[in-house]
């Protein structure tokens, strides 16, 4: 320690005060900035402190098999909950691209966020897997539309079942996809909601090009039909329409009924003898 302070009281001796004042100033206006930008994450949710004093780095992603429960902002038939929710910001697996696996019971779960080429994986899976597949298993916060049409369409060629289990959801484009189940089913607070679409290359508010208003317009066209082609009541894909980008339209229980969202109850779990 002492041969520090000789050193540091040498460097002192050899600089300018001026030089000291600016780096000391230099300093302070780092650490500000440090904490401002700290303060904005968890002020958006994208850091949560409490977690990360406590959970070391590499426990912080969420594993497969270890997904989030339902988020109270997902829940708006309890006592209490907003009709339209805000959207959620998926994290951990829901936050990545979709991933496919075979499980028990002639199940494929899809779990993740549909981005471009999905549809392409998908297909990949199905025919890798083929005649053991029955249900295909949905947990997502949706993404590309015209990859979830095409994964719909697919799934309904091949008269497969969907399903949403309780606890979990299928938000914003993921629905789509769920449409497409010759049988479909939800288990106990399962989420299904729905919103606008939206051109994802917008990045202001401001009025949208005219050319990407055209693109989405024939979007909904596509959406429109295809709910047509498989049964599901068109007034889905009003409430869709009439609810910001940025909001949920989460379907309560009698709903996912009375619009043919859901065709069955989900099976009663298994007695232990």
């Amino acid at each position: 320690m002492g041969g520090m302070a000789e050193r540091f009281q040498q460097w002192m001796a050899g600089n300018p005060d001026d030089a000291v004042l600016r780096l000391l100033f230099r300093g302070l206006v780092a650490v500000s900035i440090g904490a401002l930008a700290f303060d904005l994450a968890s002020a958006n949710g994208w850091i949560a402190p409490a977690d990360l004093a406590s959970t070391p780095a590499e426990q912080r992603e969420i594993m497969p098999g270890d997904l989030p429960a339902l988020p109270a902002i997902l829940s708006p038939w309890l006592p209490g909950g907003d009709r339209l929710a805000p959207l959620p910001q998926p994290d951990g697996v829901l936050g990545k691209g979709m991933t496919f696996e075979l499980v028990s019971g002639g199940r494929l779960t899809a779990t993740g966020t549909i981005t471009p080429g999905t549809a392409e994986a998908f297909a990949k899976a199905i025919e890798r897997h083929g005649e053991y597949i029955k249900t295909v298993v949905l947990n997502s916060p949706g993404g590309s539309v015209s990859d979830a049409l095409t994964m719909g369409r697919l799934i309904r060629d091949r008269k497969l079942a969907t399903f949403v289990e309780a606890g979990r959801y299928c938000a914003s484009s993921c629905p789509l996809v769920f449409f497409g189940g010759v049988e479909r089913r939800a288990g106990d607070k399962a989420a299904i909601g729905v919103h606008q679409v939206f051109a994802a290359k917008t990045a202001t508010s401001g009025p949208m090009p005219r050319d990407e208003m055209s693109d989405a317009q024939r979007i909904s066209a596509r959406c429109q039909r295809y709910l047509a082609d498989m049964g599901i009541d068109l007034q889905v894909w009003i409430h869709a329409m009439e609810t910001p980008k940025d909001r949920l339209f989460v379907f309560k229980p009698d709903e996912l009924k009375k619009f043919a969202i859901v065709t069955a109850q989900p099976p009663a779990p298994s007695q232990k003898p």
